[in-house]
């Protein structure tokens, strides 16, 4: 019985939902058109659900490049009107059209000169009649039993609203950089704001050897940068290739003899590189794929001589996973 009932709902307002994407036309494109124009912030209000609602619409309008705000309209008529001003867009939310609270706060808007689109259930709406522009959110009927807990209504208000903050996203060129930049933190943010250069190990922090240091004192330093890894250079400094100590191992098992030989006897050739403005989680994707957990670092792709190393600890440590 609670399983169906569960089923129930989701399909009843996945079926509002459906239909309301069938309804959007060029209202839409117009409230897109309203807001993109605005030199001001986007103004969000609405109360009860609605304004919960209309929170979580700010938010991701604000992380997308929409400068948005929330203004609960009971505060507004108590002083905080004065968080509207000229050059900003106000987006309206009421199922009915005929919240009280929301309805005094209009003559303000109209005098400021806000353009206004109401977010809606009811096209005929005192709400509707004194907009700009009408979203219709309306819904057949609500998931809820009783049918007064709103469920398919605000479900359908939460995805015009974001809807309209993907529209205004598309439309404003916005990119995963600049996604990044407003989110510093956190793990989404370091992995679309965090580059290598950020993380490597730099200068004498770099495990290196000629191609003709033997391989006794090749464990030293291995063991003492404690990266269980050391790249090999040439007389040129460039990077020849790379011995880990998973090589090292591998050779002594075969003979202790190999102690004496040197680096280049043993080292892999063409080792995985990276560049130092490409982002870590690229670094990471890198190590996960060919299963290692080092890369050497360039400045760029025609460079020979490693400027860093990026460890999978360093990685992990920061937060990128």
């Amino acid at each position: 019985m609670i399983l169906e009932e569960a089923r129930r709902v989701i399909k009843a307002e996945a079926e509002a939902l459906c239909a309301m994407a069938d309804r959007i036309g060029d209202s839409f494109e117009r409230a897109v058109e309203i807001v993109l124009g605005c030199s001001g912030r986007t103004v969000v209000s609405g109360m009860g659900k609605s304004g919960l609602v209309g929170q979580k619409i700010v938010s991701t309008m604000a992380s997308t490049g929409t400068p948005s705000l929330f203004l609960h309209p009971a505060e507004a008529i108590h002083g905080d009107l004065g968080m509207i001003v000229r050059g900003d867009v106000v987006i309206a939310i009421s199922n009915s059209g005929e919240t009280e609270e929301v309805l005094r706060v209009l003559p303000v808007i109209k005098r400021i000169g806000a353009p206004l689109i109401a977010m809606s259930g009811n096209p005929l709406s005192t709400l509707v009649r004194n907009s700009d522009v009408f979203l219709d959110i309306s819904v057949q009927e609500e998931a809820c039993p009783l049918g007064l807990a709103p469920t398919s209504s605000t479900t359908a208000t939460l995805a015009m609203g974001d809807a309209l903050a993907v529209a205004l996203l598309i439309r404003r060129g916005f990119r995963a950089e600049d996604f990044a930049f407003f989110h510093p933190g956190g793990s989404l943010g370091k992995k679309l704001f965090l580059r290598v250069d950020d993380l490597m190990r730099s200068g004498d922090e770099i495990p290196l050897v000629t191609e003709n240091t033997l391989i006794k004192d090749i464990l030293y330093v291995i063991s003492s940068k404690r990266l269980g890894v050391t790249g090999v250079i040439g007389n040129d400094g460039s990077l020849l290739g790379v011995i880990t100590d998973g090589d090292l191992r591998r050779a002594l098992e075969k003979s202790f003899d190999i102690l004496e030989k040197p680096a280049c006897e043993i080292m892999t050739l063409n080792p995985k590189r990276v560049l130092r403005h490409e982002l870590a989680a690229v670094a990471l994707q890198t190590m996960e794929k060919y299963s290692i957990t080092s890369l050497f670092v360039f400045e760029n792709s025609q460079s020979l001589h490693p400027c860093g190393i990026m460890h999978l600890h360093d990685i992990l440590k920061a937060g990128i996973a």
